[in-house]
């Protein structure tokens, strides 16, 4: 079966067009046009990542997309949380802080480092992005679970906190890079 070349950018670029309209829909109160909206726009950033390595898609343009459209993605998702479910942040609130603060730290640090995002896409960050969509996608179709919450927000900490030490040892930016024990291998090799 042949796919097209530029499928796994399409999807996320794809994602990345679905932000306004999101953003609207939370701001007009139109959740269930935002949920119907932000499903696929989620399932599209499992799609994407999925192409690329099956058909052997990846590329450098390909993970910068996929970075860019996951980062405006998930704050288009907090915003529809803070819009259209303030309660999860009137009783959760320092738990999506904690989550909020260290992926932003990440994607800063990323920035004055390399000048761009860090598009490492680690094992880690690729489990915690897929609790945190799987936790919104559950909040605006079935409703708050707390403890889907807390796991995601748990794991995408340590995930951002993986992200900071690859900035630490990775002099110069490199995408896709599996995760922490893989750098610290490969380190370890050239000694």
């Amino acid at each position: 079966m042949a796919v097209p070349r530029n499928l796994p950018n399409a999807l996320s670029v794809a994602r990345i067009a679905a932000v306004p309209v999101l953003l609207a829909l939370a701001w007009f109160g139109q959740e269930t046009l935002f949920t119907w909206v932000l499903v696929p726009a989620l399932l599209t950033d499992i799609a994407d990542g999925l192409v690329a390595r099956v058909f052997r898609l990846q590329s450098k343009l390909g993970a910068l997309l996929d970075s860019v459209a996951d980062t405006v993605l998930m704050l288009a998702a907090c915003f529809g949380v803070w819009r259209l479910h303030p309660e999860v942040l009137e009783q959760h609130g320092l738990a999506v802080a904690a989550a909020l603060g260290a992926w932003v730290l990440e994607d800063v640090a990323a920035l004055v480092r390399y000048r761009r995002l860090s598009s490492f896409h680690t094992y880690f960050s690729k489990i915690a992005g897929n609790l945190l969509g799987l936790f919104v996608g559950v909040l605006f179709v079935f409703g708050l679970e707390p403890w889907l919450l807390h796991v995601a927000v748990a794991v995408s900490v340590l995930a951002s906190l993986e992200e900071l030490v690859l900035l630490a040892l990775l002099p110069e930016w490199r995408a896709n890079v599996r995760g922490l024990p893989w750098v610290l291998r490969e380190r370890a090799g050239r000694r």
